[in-house]
């Protein structure tokens, strides 16, 4: 078989160092490094031109750096064209064959590395039994559905054994549904075999929901890499806060310091303070910025103390968003919040036009010094 779930380790097997890329006047990447371990998934998360398509396309060898190297496996390989590497990429444009079979598809990199025809065999029928496709073997691109031929397309790149896989945005075409199905068939592939996927998306839950780790781009450059959990809970600039989940951002300034981390923050020119939790050291006076995810918010009907965990304000709006319920709350300083509420008897209750205090907890509402 070709499965080799023991064998994933840590080390690098990509390494971008302080690579450049420039069109004409148009820098693109701008000083970007990043170490790629063997056998993870990786996922380059970031708004249209953030350069992402472009790094991945530089690791692949379609485009070479302005400045900086690309290392894969311990070799230079910067100026490598894309078929000296040991790579293959992923389009969302699939190209599949029209005129050969599913088996034919998968089995036509190694015929063209005249790999012995019962070895070919063999190693397309276990891609087949991977992807769950195997009574489709003679079936032509044209007879399957759109998540069928994705599973085609990756099998074809698989069965060469690639240490990377790059992939760009292969699921952006596909409907939701068959998306989220996509989803959980890369990442069980992905943990199969051990190989290192890199994995680009400006969908923030394909990516969130698939990665090792994720490094965010934005102009350029990677403004944050992290585990989901790092990306989303404890984001590092403003920018991370604002592109990954749904979060209220206020501009404000350290009032002051209290010990273990917390500190109050005015906002709206000192009309209000929060009480925050910050992961890196602050100064009174500082000028920062207050991240509080939607979900991290509570809605109450007013009543109760009030402190500088919680404000006072009128439900302007509740919207039932399946699951939860999201309200717009004009607060009595003068700024709106949102917060999303599971739903229940409690939070039907909470109508427009309801006086409400919204809470949350210290080490929910994120200072950021960038």
């Amino acid at each position: 078989m070709i499965v080799r779930e023991n064998m994933k380790t840590m080390d690098d097997i990509v390494e971008i160092r302080r690579v450049s890329k420039r069109f004409g006047a148009t820098t693109v990447l701008n000083d970007v490094s990043l170490d790629i371990r063997r056998g993870e998934f990786l996922s380059l998360l970031g708004p249209s031109g953030c350069g992402k398509t472009t790094l991945l396309r530089i690791i692949a060898g379609f485009e070479h750096p302005t400045e900086g190297q690309v290392l894969i496996d311990g070799k230079d390989v910067s100026g490598q064209p894309a078929y000296a590497r040991n790579t293959n990429m992923i389009f969302q444009q699939l190209a599949l064959f029209p005129h050969m079979s599913v088996i034919q598809n998968i089995g036509f990199g190694l015929r063209m590395k005249k790999i012995a025809p019962d070895i070919i065999r063999t190693k397309v029928g276990e891609m087949l039994e991977l992807i769950q496709l195997k009574e489709f073997g003679n079936r032509m691109p044209d007879q399957l559905s759109g998540g069928q031929r994705q599973r085609v397309a990756l099998a074809r790149a698989l069965v060469n054994s690639p240490d990377v896989l790059l992939l760009d945005e292969p699921l952006g075409a596909l409907d939701l549904q068959l998306r989220l199905q996509l989803q959980i068939d890369l990442r069980r592939l992905q943990k199969a075999l051990g190989n290192t996927f890199i994995f680009v998306t400006h969908d923030q839950t394909e990516a969130i929901t698939m990665s090792d780790r994720i490094a965010v781009l934005n102009k350029g450059k990677i403004v944050q890499l992290g585990t989901p959990q790092e990306i989303y809970e404890a984001p590092k600039a403003r920018f991370v806060a604002n592109f990954v989940g749904h979060t209220n951002l206020f501009d404000g300034t350290i009032a002051s310091i209290e010990p273990g981390g917390v500190c109050r923050v005015a906002i709206a020119g000192g009309k209000a303070v929060m009480r925050c939790e910050s992961a890196t050291p602050l100064e009174q006076g500082q000028q920062v910025t207050v991240a509080l995810r939607y979900e991290k918010a509570t809605v109450d009907v007013a009543g109760g103390p009030q402190d500088d965990s919680s404000f006072s304000g009128v439900v302007t709006d509740r919207t039932y968003m399946g699951s939860f319920l999201r309200y717009a709350v004009a607060t009595d300083w003068g700024g709106e919040v949102t917060a999303d509420m599971p739903v229940s008897e409690a939070a039907r209750a909470i109508a427009e036009g309801t006086r409400v205090q919204l809470r949350w907890t210290p080490y929910n509402a994120a200072v950021l010094a960038e």
